[in-house]
């Protein structure tokens, strides 16, 4: 399961994720975030309360941070050490703006 919550000051949206970003749960994520980046130049991923995120997951980071990035920031911020654990393991955290 897969709580997302959004939160949008002009240009700047806030993702506050909690629970898994899994095969299951990546297609709610594309729905509710990658498919309404369009006038996003600053993205925050807040993962305080992710538990667990999987390949899937990590595809759909990417797409998000990459389409925000060709005009903006991102950020993934609050990793616990699980998370962490999987950028390292993929090396994504040279890719990725990880806080």
């Amino acid at each position: 399961m897969l709580t997302i919550n959004k939160a949008q000051a002009g240009t700047t949206l806030t993702v506050s994720l909690a629970g898994r970003l899994d095969t299951t749960t990546a297609k709610q994520f594309h729905s509710e975030v990658n498919d309404h980046l369009e006038g996003v130049t600053d993205l925050v991923l807040d993962c305080k309360d992710l538990d667990y995120i999987s390949s899937a997951g990590l595809r759909e980071f990417l797409g998000a941070c990459k389409t925000v990035s060709e005009n903006g920031t991102h950020v993934i911020k609050n990793c616990n050490d699980n998370v962490l654990g999987v950028f390292k393991i993929t090396k994504l955290g040279g890719i990725l703006n990880i806080e």
